[in-house]
């Protein structure tokens, strides 16, 4: 396949064109290269919001939309004469409102969520819009995705304190559940996609079973070797201060993709992997939170 990328150089939308490429497949990446770009796709340089004609005639199989987070986005992407016959978008599952009865499914109404704010209502707009130009496009909505080449100091938090000896401040009795979903199953379902071609359009993705905080914590810490000892915080310290996850619980319905792709990755043994790319790429993480320096200071 001839495939577009959006992005290509950090965390999910990286991952994506590797994995492509190692398929056989044509792949251009679309950055603006300030980072090094993925080996074996093709580079077309620019800014998605001002494309002028760089796009204009070319022709993909399907274009895998991992960088929008607006309808500007959108709409600067389809409106540049790019060609294509599918459109895969990523969008999150942000878009449900946290009052929505839960697990979340595809058929429940979206709207704003009060813990992602902005970021939920572009997405879902970024959706709206889609739909609007493109009917037949695909709408992908994950929970948290974990990897190799992710940039936010998420597991990599725990590895560093793993490998520290440190013990891990987790809030509350570490009851909270959180879900996940591998980049690689990621690709796996776009496979499946442009593939199959179902008639549904928009699919929640995810590990069908969720965790709570505590046993991801002994998970990140088992890959390295290690065992955590935990410390409760009480709940009038904010969460975000010295963890790396909102204090928000959800769980998305997962059938429509299982019915497609029926097993994922343990997370366990996405944790190893991950754990192991990490050791040898430390600096590929470009946000780190100075979690660490608040729990010293502060608890």
């Amino acid at each position: 396949m001839k495939l577009l990328i959006t992005g290509g150089t950090t965390f999910v939308s990286k991952f994506t064109a590797e994995h492509f490429v190692k398929n056989g497949d044509e792949v251009y990446v679309l950055n603006r290269g300030s980072r090094r770009q993925p080996d074996g796709a093709k580079y077309i340089e620019g800014d998605r919001t001002q494309l002028g004609d760089k796009l204009k005639g070319m022709r993909f199989d399907a274009v895998l939309d991992i960088t929008a987070y607006t309808q500007e986005h959108v709409q600067a992407l389809l409106d540049s004469g790019i060609e294509f016959d599918d459109y895969i978008f990523i969008s999150s599952s942000a878009v449900y409102p946290e009052t929505n009865v839960q697990p979340f499914t595809e058929e429940q109404p979206c709207g704003f969520n009060s813990i992602w704010k902005d970021y939920g209502t572009n997405k879902l707009k970024a959706e709206e819009y889609l739909k609007e130009r493109v009917p037949n496009a695909y709408i992908l909505r994950p929970p948290y995705f974990y990897g190799i080449y992710d940039n936010l100091y998420r597991e990599a938090f725990p590895f560093d304190c793993a490998a520290e000896d440190r013990p891990f401040y987790i809030p509350g009795n570490g009851e909270m559940k959180l879900q996940f979903f591998n980049v690689s199953d990621l690709c796996r379902f776009i496979e499946i996609l442009l593939n199959t071609h179902p008639e549904n359009k928009v699919f929640n993705v995810g590990n069908p079973e969720t965790v709570t905080v505590k046993e991801w914590v002994e998970l990140c810490y088992k890959a390295a070797g290690k065992t955590p000892k935990l410390i409760s915080v009480d709940k009038d310290v904010p969460q975000r201060d010295y963890f790396c996850f909102y204090d928000y619980e959800y769980v998305l319905d997962v059938s429509k993709q299982q019915a497609l792709m029926p097993n994922t990755i343990p997370l366990e043994q996405g944790l190893c992997k991950e754990y192991e790319w990490y050791k040898d790429n430390p600096d590929s993480v470009y946000y780190r939170k100075p979690y660490i320096e608040f729990i010293e200071e502060n608890l």
